[in-house]
């Protein structure tokens, strides 16, 4: 009969024993496995006993009738509370520190950010940036293309840079691009961006009369959308390969529909959303992510949420399997999400 009453000292040591051997092997933990390991003279026969009883608490399962037990998702549950992430070493801090060096938008430390975390823990790395409403303009750069197009590049206090091409209805040279880009960048740097397209529309209408012939273009390049940016988050998310190579019990078409939920941005922002709730600066981990997608039963979320140098808040995470080295994995991810947040633009 399962209870909810706290587990002693004994039967905590035996299931993190138990939890420990099943990630080393991925095979079911036998009895004499943790004598083994433990350094007392508790006998394969107590541990037994205590192993059933840990069944009976929904602790561990049994896949066969002479196999040995393995870990649930609530073992999994217990065994991550016991545990405290450590930092990484000096040497390897300093050489996180320096993967930023020289990366000057907060686009490019996203992406370092997922690919440094693949590295360190051979997961899937997740890393995001998240806009908020009030960023303010940085500058603008209009840069002329062929066949009346322009690229609009626009770039916030806090380092996000947002491309967009634009089609003209009429031809605009090189040196109206260049004046309208002085006239904005001259007037409304610093501006929240809501509050400078506002501002904006109302001098194109103060200045319609004397037909400002740089105003009228720029009025044609703010309905092409200068100075609105896309709120949507800045995602990278690298290592999905890696998740093939486990045994998460999927069907073919269930592996598919994983996938496919992977590939899509706000699938992976409601994910961060979802199980990264703590605190800013607090690590989070979460067993299980059934509630997600059917597909992530078997997959943990190890992930914080903290706030750039620039003051644009971000996530990092680790998506990887139930059956994944913890203490590794949360010391990745403290410690890319440190130096993430250190580096200076």
């Amino acid at each position: 009969m399962r209870t909810d009453a706290p587990l002693n000292f004994r039967y905590q040591e035996i299931l993190i024993s138990i939890v420990r051997a099943y990630i080393d092997t991925g095979e079911p933990v036998g009895s004499r496995t943790i004598s083994k390991r433990r350094q007392n003279t508790l006998s394969p026969a107590s541990i037994r006993n205590v192993m059933a009883d840990l069944a009976d608490e929904g602790y561990l399962s049994q896949p066969h009738t002479s196999a040995g037990r393995i870990p649930t998702e609530k073992a999994f549950r217990f065994y991550v509370g016991s545990l405290t992430a450590s930092r990484m070493g000096s040497g390897e801090s300093e050489r996180l520190t320096n993967e930023f060096r020289g990366l000057d938008t907060v686009g490019q430390r996203v992406e370092r950010s997922s690919y440094i975390l693949v590295e360190l823990t051979k997961n899937v790395g997740i890393a995001a940036a998240i806009p908020e409403l009030a960023q303010e303009l940085d500058q603008i750069q209009l840069v002329p293309l062929s066949d009346r197009r322009v690229l609009m590049v626009l770039v916030t206090r806090d380092h996000m840079v947002r491309n967009r091409v634009v089609m003209l209805d009429e031809p605009t040279s090189p040196e109206e691009l260049t004046s309208i880009c002085n006239f904005v960048n001259r007037n409304f740097s610093g501006w929240q961006l809501g509050k400078a397209r506002r501002e904006l529309l109302n001098r194109i209408a103060q200045e319609r009369e004397m037909y400002h012939a740089t105003l009228h273009k720029a009025q044609m390049l703010y309905q092409k959308g200068m100075l609105d940016i896309d709120t949507s988050p800045e995602v990278h998310m690298e290592g999905a390969s890696n998740l093939l190579g486990l045994d998460l019990h999927l069907t073919r078409e269930r592996m598919r529909e994983l996938f496919h939920a992977l590939e899509e941005k706000q699938r992976i922002i409601e994910l961060l959303d979802r199980f990264l709730e703590q605190p800013m600066g607090e690590l989070a981990v979460h067993v299980g992510l059934e509630k997600a997608h059917p597909a992530m039963k078997d997959l943990a979320l190890i992930g914080m949420t903290i706030r750039m140098a620039s003051g644009l808040p971000a996530k990092v995470a680790v998506l990887g399997p139930m059956r994944m080295n913890y203490e590794r994995v949360m010391a990745a991810v403290l410690q890319t999400s440190r130096a993430l947040e250190s580096a200076q633009f």
